[in-house]
């Protein structure tokens, strides 16, 4: 995926973020289990992590326990750790989609007050940013927070964003 951004001020200039999407990835997937090695090696070269979670938890199939959020943003670290040990040392924003759906706003407090109380002091996080894919609430801030972080700054007017998957 590429985020492109056309920012106007005294010179236009064009700027792109290329986004590695790694979904999917399971528990075992640092042993090359699925995708595993596929998918992690397309992180290697990544300067920040994005992760996407679902506010509402995640459950892979019937077989196997519905998990947190934070249980899955755990997860989700310790297959990075495995696979590449400093790997979470680089810039993270979690992402917490659907933020429209009910119970999104107690389970965010929860989310973010888990993250401090048991994961903070070994995987810093830059930002946990509350979105919507399905009403577009937060993707906004999320681009902004992804420029800021590549460039170094923010652009003070946006013409022609666009997100292609």
């Amino acid at each position: 995926a590429v985020v492109s951004t056309q920012s106007t001020g005294t010179t236009d200039r064009k700027k792109s973020i290329g986004i590695a999407d790694i979904p999917g990835l399971i528990e075992g997937a640092s042993d090359n289990k699925g995708l595993g090695h596929v998918f992690l090696q397309h992180i290697e070269r990544t300067s920040l992590l994005l992760f996407v979670i679902d506010i509402q938890g995640f459950q892979l199939n019937q077989r196997n326990p519905h998990r947190s959020p934070f249980e899955t943003f755990g997860h989700l670290c310790r297959e990075l750790e495995l696979y590449m040990a400093g790997l979470t040392k680089r810039p993270i924003i979690v992402a917490m989609n659907k933020m429209d759906t009910p119970t999104s706003d107690a389970r965010f407090s929860k989310f973010v007050a888990e993250y401090r109380a048991h994961l903070s002091k070994l995987v810093k996080v830059h930002s946990i940013v509350p979105i919507s894919c399905y009403t577009g609430q937060g993707l906004d801030d999320l681009q902004e927070l992804l420029y800021e972080i590549k460039y170094g700054t923010t652009p003070a007017r946006w013409t022609n964003v666009k997100l292609s998957l």
